[in-house]
């Protein structure tokens, strides 16, 4: 039997003990928590205002920018249009746009051709162009063909520009209201947070949701409760997050997954499956397109709206491990210098800012200026500026200039072999390619790189050389994975034969 003396000393002990292990465990939980706790938890939508306090330089590059113009609610602050009773006419009809109280409406052709009074819910965008949305049955929204050019302050019929000599009516699939033109399907999903599509097949109705009207924060970085979770705890305990508790990494990654991060919206593709912010990888949900006829020219130069993806992705300063970063602010979408500077950042001044490369008049010199095929006014000196040669664009959508980021060399020589534009004569559209080439030649000698379009090119003549030709590329690793792609798409297609390629 215990003695009392000795029962008392034995629980004094052990309460000392107790009062000794109890903190450190719980300090150890506060600093070392159970990972595998951690790992079962998915992430929630918690919205802008969660990120304000911590992230205010990031907000205030955000504001106003694309992204978060993406999208909003028609009011008199995110309205651009004039809808002071004003007019578009087009065959004979005449559309207005007017306001009633503080609503916004217009008196547009109708989904069976007759004029009808809309009303506007939504505004998409802000520059070079405002659309308008409507909301029609089954939860649909429509984008409306009237559009506002922010630029000219004027309004123009979007189909009339888009869809040339189409004669798009009522009765087309491209016609705002129908199927080409829905918001739900075509649009939404790449100008709001979180978005879910909601289409019920049964009843063929939407009720489409979002956690943010515009392309937000967690947009790009994927849902922030355990971000929010990781940033609250002491440094310690931080330690059993990954990647700062966001399930989108965005840092400490190579340029290939960094492009990858924007691909989701930034890239012509078709969609597998709605995107799901903890995928591993976005090709579980998208296919981006390969740069092919006819939505590329058969080089890969832009020819309809490709979004940057597949352009920059055949680049050189893709595969030279160059990102969307080194060029823009990806909070504000801003160049981060303005002119040559920007390249100058990687390209030596001495070599490429001078007129031994430029060979065009500087900013000050006399001259005249040219109108570009696009319709882009070039004052004297700006021949002198990269991006004019080596990312020549188009218009888009009317009049949303876009430049070609596949970063390429002009080629007057292919033009008329290949049917493909170069900056030189999208210039000086009053001179032939054979007057650019001459130029070419006498600045930089007869000698010029072989091009993978003209494989291609071989390929659609069934030239005998072309299998040669395009297993050359297709063998070559210092060609781009989507042009060896390309390749590999044409020689399936000229060659019953695919025994030179390496596996």
């Amino acid at each position: 039997m215990i003695s009392k003396g000795r029962y008392n000393k034995i629980t004094s002990i052990l309460t000392i003990v107790v009062l000794l292990i109890l903190p450190a465990y719980f300090l150890y939980q506060f600093y070392f928590p159970d990972k595998s706790k951690n790992a079962k938890v998915i992430s929630e939508y918690v919205g802008l205002d969660a990120c304000i306090e911590c992230h205010q330089k990031a907000y205030d590059d955000w504001l106003g920018s694309d992204h978060d113009l993406a999208m909003d609610f028609a009011n008199d602050s995110t309205v651009l249009g004039d809808f002071n009773n004003a007019t578009l006419t087009r065959i004979d009809q005449i559309h207005k746009c007017y306001k009633k109280d503080s609503r916004f409406f217009v008196y547009t052709d109708g989904e069976n051709g007759s004029m009808k009074e809309f009303e506007v819910k939504y505004v998409f965008g802000y520059s070079p162009l405002q659309q308008y949305l409507v909301e029609v049955d089954g939860g649909r929204l429509q984008t409306l063909a009237l559009t506002w050019n922010t630029i000219d302050k004027n309004w123009y019929y979007m189909a009339d520009s888009v869809y040339q000599g189409l004669g798009v009516d009522h009765t087309n699939w491209l016609h705002w209201t129908n199927q080409g033109q829905n918001w739900n399907s075509m649009c939404a999903d790449c100008h709001s947070t979180n978005l879910k599509k909601g289409y019920n097949q049964q009843t063929d109705t939407y009720n489409t949701t979002w956690s943010e009207i515009d392309v937000s924060c967690e947009a790009c970085h994927g849902p922030a409760s355990e971000h929010i979770v990781w940033a609250n705890l002491a440094p310690y305990a931080r330690q059993d997050f990954d990647n700062f508790g966001l399930p989108i990494k965005t840092s400490g990654i190579d340029n290939k997954q960094y492009v990858d991060n924007c691909a989701r919206c930034h890239s012509r593709r078709s969609a597998i499956s709605d995107i799901l912010p903890h995928s591993q990888s976005i090709f579980n949900h998208i296919i981006p397109a390969l740069p092919t006829e006819p939505n590329w020219y058969i080089d890969g130069q832009i020819k309809e709206e490709d979004y940057v993806y597949a352009s920059f992705t055949q680049s050189k300063m893709y595969m030279n491990d160059i990102m969307c970063n080194d060029c823009h602010n990806v909070h504000s979408g801003k160049l981060l210098l303005e002119g040559n500077a920007l390249c100058l950042q990687c390209h030596k001044s001495d070599i490429y800012n001078t007129p031994d490369h430029t060979f065009h008049k500087d900013y000050g010199e006399i001259g005249k200026a040219v109108i570009s095929d696009a319709g882009v006014k070039y004052e004297v000196g700006s021949g002198t500026e990269c991006v004019n040669c080596h990312m020549a664009g188009q218009n888009y959508m009317g009049v949303d200039f876009r430049r070609d980021h596949s970063f390429r060399i002009p080629r007057p020589d292919l033009s008329d072999k290949m049917g493909t534009p170069n900056a030189c004569n999208s210039c000086n559209t009053d001179s032939t390619n054979q007057w650019s080439q001459s130029y070419i030649e006498k600045w930089y000698g007869q000698s010029r790189p072989f091009d993978f379009g003209e494989a291609l090119i071989a390929a659609n003549n069934q030239d005998t050389a072309a299998d040669e030709k395009l297993n050359g590329i297709i063998n070559d690793e210092l060609y781009p994975t989507s042009i060896r792609s390309v390749a590999i798409s044409y020689l399936s297609n000229s060659s019953k034969n695919d025994s030179h390629i390496r596996r």
